[in-house]
């Protein structure tokens, strides 16, 4: 059975012919060549586009190796080009290749070639799309899978395939797996023989062992505001080593330009201004935020949150932690100033929503701690508290959207019930 990943598919077809470079972006092993060398290959196909006219080179292959070489790619693409009918170049991990912003301007002059790239660093396409290609670089980021391609490839009852998403998340080759044995054993290689080799050797990081114990220590936190002073103050009184708040700094930007965790600034909601510190940070898949602490610590009001940051970003809104300041009366009858978190402000266009994640709400004293926050904001804007499990969307007294997690994943729509 083929997973479909319709979305990112749909994504690529309709950026077909714009004159700009699609940059399909992701943490490695998400299913980025997958997408490119296999689904949009065949769309190519059964859209009655030539074999010989899509132009496939991967990059991390034994048989490509030599188009690393700026030159010799180049060389090679332009040969290939035998009409004037639109030709079609898929390139993998284009990181790879030396000087490769100049090359891709290259293609960008040749009218009939139609350029899509895939790359596993932030910083080698984010940013230098910015300044290279001078806003003709078109980013269309893919993610693991998301738990309702998941939950659809599954075919099983909900609350089984989110005890399983849960605890090992999406990463799409783990359903060659059967056994919770082996499913471990690939995410702990994975993020070991992939992820951090990959960063040590990018990076030219002397010290491993600093880098692998800062990502268990988010790994134990997520959802955690945090910074790297706080981190360094952890690393001393914790694990008696000293590293100081700069490296962390530099660590911490290493893991997010791999894409394995996502920074979450802080905003004022009545302030209407960004609190650059502490901030949050979250995993791009909740699996290898797992296999990174060997499985323990399975706190499922954590991997909830993070799901749904996860599930908000898929879906392509800006995510935010928000913070409402309010004034109250203290046992002394004194006034004094307390911040209230709201877990998420999600910005799409003209759309805003308040977010809070509640596993559960067993007591009238809960649901308060959970509205009292979205109470406290002084706009219109939608409020929704997500809980855990699966139950009819409602709006209670206080006007708040209350969504199950099962609604919220499974419907793209879930935020305007």
């Amino acid at each position: 059975m083929e997973i479909k990943r319709d979305y990112y598919l749909n994504k690529l077809i309709s950026h077909k012919h714009n004159g700009f470079i699609k940059i399909i972006s992701g943490v490695r092993r998400c299913g980025k060549s997958y997408m490119l060398f296999e689904l949009f290959y065949n769309h190519l196909l059964e859209n009655s586009v030539k074999e010989d006219h899509i132009i496939s080179i991967q990059l991390d292959t034994r048989e490509h190796e030599k188009y690393r070489n700026p030159d010799k790619c180049t060389i090679y693409v332009k040969e290939r080009i035998q009409d004037k009918d639109m030709y079609y170049l898929l390139l993998d991990e284009v990181q790879m290749m030396e000087d490769f912003e100049s090359v891709l301007n290259g293609f960008l002059h040749i009218k009939n070639l139609d350029v899509y790239v895939t790359g596993s660093n932030s910083k080698f396409l984010s940013t230098d799309i910015v300044t290279e290609f001078r806003g003709r670089g078109d980013e269309i980021r893919i993610h693991p899978l998301s738990f309702a391609e998941f939950y659809a490839y599954k075919n099983t009852d909900w609350e089984e395939a989110w005890n399983e998403y849960s605890v090992y998340g999406g990463m799409p080759a783990l359903f060659k797996f059967n056994t919770d044995v082996e499913k471990a054993k690939y995410l702990q290689n994975l993020y070991k023989e992939t992820y951090l080799k990959d960063i040590i050797a990018r990076n030219k990081i002397q010290n491993s062992e600093e880098l692998e114990e800062l990502l268990a220590i988010i790994a134990s936190n997520i959802g955690s505001l945090t910074n790297p002073q706080k981190l360094a103050d952890t690393f001393k009184s914790k694990k008696n080593l000293s590293i100081t708040a700069p490296t962390i700094k530099n660590y911490l930007s290493f893991l997010e330009d791999a894409f394995l965790i996502n920074k979450v600034l802080r905003y004022d909601i009545k302030g209407k201004k960004y609190i650059n510190t502490p901030a949050k940070y979250y995993f791009t898949d909740v699996g290898l935020r797992n296999a990174e602490i060997n499985f323990r610590q399975q706190e499922e009001t954590h991997l909830m949150e993070n799901v749904i940051y996860n599930e908000l970003t898929i879906r392509g809104y800006q995510v935010d932690i928000g913070e409402v300041i309010v004034t109250e009366k203290n046992t002394s009858g004194q006034k004094q100033e307390k911040r209230l978190e709201v877990d998420f402000v999600v910005n799409l266009g003209s759309k805003r929503y308040y977010i809070q994640s509640a596993y559960s709400i067993p007591t009238d004293e809960k649901q308060k701690q959970e509205e009292k926050s979205l109470l406290n904001i002084p706009d219109g804007f939608k409020k929704i508290i997500i809980i855990g499990g699966s139950r009819k969307p409602y709006y209670n007294e206080s006007g708040i959207l209350i969504v199950g997690l099962k609604d919220f994943l499974l419907s793209p729509e879930s935020l305007d019930f």
